[in-house]
């Protein structure tokens, strides 16, 4: 400490003694209070150099508790900052003194206060390998445990509970002494307090070490005095354990199997007791929920037990008679935490987890009974309960849907509002789930029902409700124009697009007519909404149509855009102006630049909104509502990650107007470029909103592309300024969607840089970040095929297993698209980088993985073959035999694929690979004549072998018959699907008319008109463009079989009426 630091505290002492024992107790808090009021290091090192003197004697007094919360908080947060700087002996105090504070401290509160310092001090001293460094603590726990002072007992099980990991890598020898101990414990029948710490201490442990499979196992004959703890402590009003097995529940679910009959019996019992407080009962419904969400497998095999889950109903009906509520503007706060509420949203995430196969058919006959129930309590329940399950028995209630909609609307009459309420609710909520059919079927039985529920004078509260519950009907229905004029004018325009011409003169005066004159505070909303059904007016329309109006419309916006430069953040105006802007960019593409310095400035004013985050203990969340605007996360140990979610959809809709008016205007946004892309690089690294990182990853191609009219210094230097950040997103991103994103850009950005556009240290990075992608695809493989050997696996798994395998796909394809980018870039320049990732490649086509796998692995070898060549045929040792077993694959993509490669062998390959066409061909012609060859899932790949026989002929022909093959392959024309391949077909094909091949042309051009209807049928398909080299070609051929009047007649007389169109369009155009 600083020598002033220490004259003080020398002098204090000595005023202290002379004190009073109460005053000297004072004094001594106050001193700690300023010392912890001092910042930084100083602060810290006051705190635990203390050892013997301030602290540790406050830590032994009644005003204690406030300084070792601190202590403990400061401990958890700036521990490596100065404890390793601490002197030995000053460690070994610290440690010393917390232990004999624990044996000595006669205040229940204070000692688990200085006991949850010891854990955290524990929980620090832990180190990279797993070492306990205060071993001290472990013998203080096993002496502790075996005390008979029961205080000391409840110490070791608190410190234990708080920190299961205190063992460190000695915890697989200790094993059985940990449960020993637990057990001893849990079967103390002197002192139930005890059981209740150690079954808490137990669940912590469970939870600690979810993944290790073989201790949950070890320890199963835990969980009956678990069970009986939660039995125990909820009749003490203790409920403690119960949230230890909720918790587990959520955590580790398959711990609870070999117990899970006694698990929900025991969950259903106090579910039921209304003895109980209401906290405890939902607790205890919460165990069941959650396993319903975690655990769907598992708890659908005990179908006894979940046939009993309607109890969750009998909670639906807890309701109390209110005169004032059909008065009421809004629920109250207690409403949010009542029986009934909790019931109904249980019952929502139970048939969204069990699936409505299980839960439909179990609860149906409750709900009709309780619909025909006397007392209005149990009709809510019922109608409320309709609604709850909706989503997740969504296929199985549409195909009773009609009989369930008649049902519904006659509680619009029921004689109680509450019920009426019920039904409005079941409607609306019915509107969401299951639009657009419900829409179409019912809108004449609904809106009748719901206008007739709105003229209840008598309960404003109803009439609020059918009135919200018709919004939700036709925010899906957009023939429906009922209410919010405006927004349905827009829908309307929005879908109807060119159709909507012949009504834009008669709505359009009348909106420019709102904008002008809705200035009023509250017509904001009203306004926005119309320069909203503006612009999509004029987006649907087209440009022709809008642009008489264009100008009147620009100059209303760049008013409001003046006139509200001041506007709140949250007025309502802003995000519909945003997106108004990106419309009008679309509509009048490059002449939009010019409002740019008008539009930018507030735009950028959204997208940089910093997003209001932070870390909050229990208590402090209470002083805080989500009704504010806030939401939350729990971390676990009484603190939650809180982030304030106003403006977030604003700022989202920003970022994707700065994409927008990027990819619209691209030369023209070049003004823009720098600080947009400064401002992206920010917003990528945002962890709290997925749109803004996708509308970031987005836009850095597009950016690129603007920026490209500066020259290539400036576009490196932007390129620069963004790949890293590129890089380390890919490698960071948490959210596979976003991920997606990124990728896609990245691969894009790299293809629009070229070659040289990264260094050494950029593919050392990227290349380890792939390697653990694609060791990641693996493992989670083999996790799913682990999940489908379980006891619990059934369809409903196996449903969950495909999306999470797509999921994994799709970033595989991402992995492709990086590589493909890199190879066309850098061509065999990069294999030497290649080669470290290569076994990863080559396992993805081996025979035995899924066929996603060996589709995406050819792939990429396709692309090392068509970049990299002749130097590709050093691997073709790996990839040669899997292509061309992978012509004959049962799945369609991967003969694809391996079409694909064989087509760009031929074309890139060079002498070496030769010999494999011969083999090749013969495949390829196998796959072509097959029978459901030309069916819609096999199409594609068709198409590609017909093109690798095309280039093989062209390419290689000393390695076929070409005479022979010609005849089939000009029967196989045209190509329809795949409008590249089609390209090399039809140049191939020009390439023999123009040479007067005999074969194709026939005797005496005898196969002229075949030919004028394979390039019809291609024109009319679009497989040739007539901006393209080919389609002059092509063009070509005609005009020379025009001049010659007989064959052309001949040729043109073979054609259908399409086709003939077909070959005037292609001669018109090219």
């Amino acid at each position: 400490l600083p020598k002033t630091n220490k004259q003080t505290n020398k002098q204090t002492k000595k005023t202290i003694k002379s004190l009073s024992p109460a005053m000297a107790e004072q004094q001594q808090f106050y001193l700690l209070l300023s010392n912890l009021m001092k910042s930084g290091r100083d602060r810290f090192v006051w705190m635990f150099n203390a050892k013997s003197n301030i602290l540790i004697s406050c830590l032994a007094r009644s005003f204690s508790q406030m300084a070792a919360v601190l202590l403990r908080r400061l401990m958890s947060s700036s521990f490596e900052e100065v404890y390793p700087s601490l002197a030995i002996d000053v460690q070994t105090a610290i440690k010393t003194e917390l232990l004999a504070g624990i044996q000595s401290e006669g205040s229940p509160n204070i000692r688990k206060k200085v006991c949850d310092i010891a854990a955290e001090l524990t929980r620090n001293l832990i180190d990279d390998d797993g070492n306990n460094q205060w071993p001290e603590i472990l013998k203080f726990l096993f002496d502790s445990v075996n005390s008979q002072d029961v205080n000391l007992r409840e110490a070791a099980l608190h410190i234990f509970w708080n920190f299961p990991g205190i063992f460190g890598n000695q915890q697989q020898h200790y094993l059985e002494v940990i449960k020993r101990m637990l057990v001893q414990c849990m079967q103390d029948q002197e002192n139930p307090q005890i059981r209740t710490l150690a079954a808490r201490a137990a669940s912590s442990f469970i939870l600690s070490n979810e993944s290790n499979t073989a201790l949950l196992k070890h320890f199963s004959d835990l969980l009956p005095g678990i069970l009986q703890a939660v039995n125990e402590s909820c009749y003490r009003g203790d409920d403690s354990v119960l949230k230890s097995l909720v918790e587990i529940a959520d955590t580790a679910p398959k711990y609870l199997r070999p117990n899970l009959e006694a698990t929900l019996q025991l969950s259903l019992k106090l579910c039921a007791d209304t003895n109980l407080t209401n906290m405890q009962r939902q607790l205890a419904l919460e165990v069941i929920v959650t396993l319903s969400e975690t655990a769907a497998a598992m708890l659908r095999k005990h179908t006894n037990i979940v046939a009993q889950i309607p109890q969750m109903l009998s909670m639906m009906v807890d309701l109390e008679e209110d005169e004032e509520w059909a008065m009421a503007d809004e629920l109250e706060d207690d409403d949010f935490d009542s029986n009934a509420v909790a019931g109904e949203s249980a019952l929502d995430r139970i048939a969204c987890g069990l699936g409505g196969k299980i839960v439909l058919p179990m609860i149906k006959q409750h709900i009709m009974q309780m619909l025909q129930n006397p007392d209005w309590k149990y009709r809510h329940a019922g109608l409320m309960a309709l609604s709850a399950i909706g989503e997740g028995c969504h296929q199985q209630m549409e195909a009773i849907l009609s009989e369930i909609v008649s049902f519904v609307l006659l509680f619009c009459q029921d004689p109680h509002p509450r019920v009426r309420y019920a039904a409005c609710n079941a409607i609306g909520q019915m509107a969401t789930d299951f639009a657009p059919t419900f829409q179409k079927k019912f809108h004449d039985k609904v809106i009748s029902a719901l206008l007739q529920t709105m003229e209840d004078q008598t309960n404003p509260r109803v009439q609020a409700h059918a009135a919200a519950a018709l919004i939700n009907f036709t925010e899906d229905c957009t023939k429906l124009v009922l209410e919010q004029v405006v927004t349905s004018i827009a829908s309307v325009a929005d879908t109807a697009e060119e159709k909507f011409v012949p009504y834009y003169d008669l709505f359009m005066p009348s909106l420019k007519h709102i904008v002008e004159n809705a200035v009023q505070k509250e017509l904001r909303l009203l306004r926005g909404k119309t320069i909203e059904c503006i612009s999509l007016i004029g987006l649907a329309v087209g440009k022709e149509k809008f642009m008489p109006d264009a100008s009147a419309v620009m100059q209303l916006l760049l008013k409001t855009q003046t006139d509200f430069n001041d506007l709140e953040d949250d007025d309502p105006q802003i995000s519909y102006m945003i997106s108004a802007w990106a419309r009008m960019c679309k509509i009048l593409g490059k002449e939009f630049q010019q409002y740019l310095p008008v539009v930018m400035g507030p735009l950028m004013k959204t997208a940089s909104i910093k997003p209001e985050v932070a870390l909050l203990d229990t208590q402090d969340m209470e002083n805080m509502s989500e009704d504010d605007g806030w939401e939350f996360v729990n971390l676990g140990d009484q603190q939650s990650f809180g982030i304030k979610t106003a403006g977030l959809e604003e700022k989202a809709t920003a970022c994707q107007m700065l994409v927008c008016y990027a990819k619209e205007l691209k030369e023209g946004f070049v003004e823009y470029t720098e600080q947009v892309v400064k401002l992206m690089i920010w917003l990528g690294s945002l962890t709290c909103f997925s749109r803004v990182r996708v509308a970031a990853a987005e836009s850095m191609p597009l950016l690129l592309e603007c920026a490209r009219v500066r020259g290539p210094e400036y576009l490196t230097q932007m390129w620069h300024f963004m790949c890293d950040a590129l890089i380390k997103s890919i490698g960071t991103e948490p959210d596979s969607d976003v991920l997606s994103e990124i990728m896609h850009s990245f691969a894009k950005c790299i293809e629009l840089m070229g070659d040289g556009c990264l260094n050494n240290e950029h593919f050392e990075e990227l290349g380890g970040i792939l390697k653990g992608k694609l060791e990641e695809h693996f493992k989670n493989q083999e996790l799913r095929q682990a999940k489908r050997q379980d006891e619990d696996y059934d369809e409903q798994v196996e449903e969950t297993l495909q999306d999470e395998d797509d999921n994994d796909v799709y970033i595989l394809t991402k992995v492709s698209d990086i590589l493909h980018s890199i190879f066309s870039s850098y061509r065999e320049k990069v294999l030497p980088w290649f080669e470290q990732l290569l076994q990863l490649f080559v396992n993805l086509i081996c025979p035995h993985r899924p066929w996603a796998d060996r589709q995406w692995g050819l792939c990429i070898f396709d692309d090392v073959i068509e970049h990299c060549s002749p130097s590709s045929f050093k691997y073709a040792e790996y990839f040669l035999r899997p292509m061309m077993q992978s012509l004959c694959d049962t799945s369609p993509e991967v003969r694809q694929a391996a079409a694909y490669g064989i087509g760009v062998m031929a074309q890139f390959g060079g002498e070496n690979y030769r010999p494999a066409f011969t083999e090749a061909v013969p495949l390829l012609v196998g796959v072509i004549q097959a029978p459901d060859s030309r069916a819609k899932e096999n199409v594609n790949a068709t198409e590609n072998c017909i093109s690798a026989v095309a280039k093989v002929m062209k390419y290689r022909p000393e390695c076929v018959n070409v005479n022979e093959i010609l005849p089939h392959w000009l029967s196989w024309l045209p190509l329809n699907e795949d409008k590249e391949e089609a390209v090399h077909t039809f140049n191939y094909l020009c390439d023999l008319i123009e040479s007067n091949n005999s074969i194709v042309l026939g005797p005496d051009n005898t196969n002229l008109p075949k030919i004028f209807v394979i390039i019809a049928d291609g024109v009319a398909n679009e497989s040739i463009k007539g901006e393209d080299g080919c389609s002059k070609r092509m063009a070509n051929v005609i005009r020379q079989v025009q001049v010659s009047g007989g064959l052309w007649t001949q040729c043109v007389s073979a054609l259908n009426e399409t086709q003939q169109k077909a070959i005037q369009d292609l001669l018109n155009t090219a």
